[in-house]
């Protein structure tokens, strides 16, 4: 078995004169879960649902379980899972019959009940979908992205509406699906949840792949360059500096006290991020790559 659970080379959208997706590469290994991170209109939904079959590519090699998804049959489609932004139940219904009903459609699908469970509705089980909150009706739309034991599961914002405890919940759901090997694509605008899950990151900008590579580290080390910040005539002044003791010893001996408000600390991956989307756009690199 291949053990490359996606292949994307050179990926290409196109409408009309117009660019989506600008020759982006990347590749996914079987059991790993891959963060697609990047602003609105950056080109990311548009590389998921070429990936997921839903839409065509102008040009360009994918193959997502050894298959061009632009051909994949329904055996192929039944080895994924997809969690859409919008919810896809059906309101009549209650969330045991609505499980019940999406499980006859896959060859080996899980016990509805423990899918149930595993999304925290056991109590609500016999409950109209109608009648759930808005975060319970997104439990449901992630049983029903599990229900088919899905070797490949795409989560396309799935914590939207969820309270802080609820995220959390959620993520455990999530390890126990990678401890049993399932490949997960997420996209998700929560840089928290992305370091929480992802094995590794990748960051689209204007169609092309700005930066790939491990969670550690992300972005390289000229992006985790300490910043030393401090308060000088009234101002917030900030330097990045790989010296920062240096620096401030510096600093001290010039103002002749210890700087007010000084604080010294290397970028978060939020900050990492926002720098890197601020960017004009770049050739592809790999980001702290290991």
């Amino acid at each position: 078995m291949d053990d490359k659970a996606v292949q994307v080379t050179d990926l290409r959208k196109t409408y009309g004169d117009r660019t989506v997706v600008d020759g982006v590469s990347f590749e996914i290994a079987r059991g790993e879960t891959f963060a697609l991170l990047g602003p609105n209109g950056a080109g990311k939904s548009t590389t998921v649902e070429i990936l997921e079959g839903y839409r065509r590519r102008s040009g360009g090699e994918v193959r997502v379980l050894g298959t061009d998804p632009g051909a994949g049959g329904r055996a192929w489609r039944a080895r994924l899972g997809v969690v859409l932004q919008s919810t896809g139940q059906s309101q009549v219904y209650t969330v045991r019959e609505q499980l019940t009903q999406f499980a006859a459609y896959y060859p080996r699908p899980r016990e509805v009940d423990q899918v149930i469970d595993a999304v925290g509705l056991g109590p609500q089980a016999g409950t109209r979908i109608a009648k759930l909150s808005g975060g319970q009706q997104r439990r449901v739309d992630v049983a029903l992205g599990i229900i088919g034991r899905p070797e490949l599961l795409f989560l396309d914002e799935p914590t939207t509406g969820f309270d802080p405890q609820a995220r959390r919940e959620f993520w455990q759901l999530i390890r126990s699906l990678q401890d049993e090997g399932t490949t997960i694509v997420l996209t998700t605008h929560y840089l928290d949840e992305a370091a929480e899950l992802a094995d590794r990151l990748g960051v689209i900008t204007r169609g092309t792949m700005r930066a790939i590579g491990p969670v550690a580290g992300f972005g390289g080390p000229d992006a985790h360059t300490p910043r030393v910040r401090w308060r000088e005539d009234g101002r917030l002044r900030e330097e990045s500096t790989d010296r920062p003791w240096a620096f401030t010893q510096a600093l001290a001996a010039r103002l002749g006290a210890e700087p007010d408000e000084l604080e010294i600390r290397r970028p978060t991956l939020e900050e990492v991020y926002l720098d890197m989307v601020d960017e004009a756009p770049a050739a592809s690199v790999e980001a702290g790559a290991r």
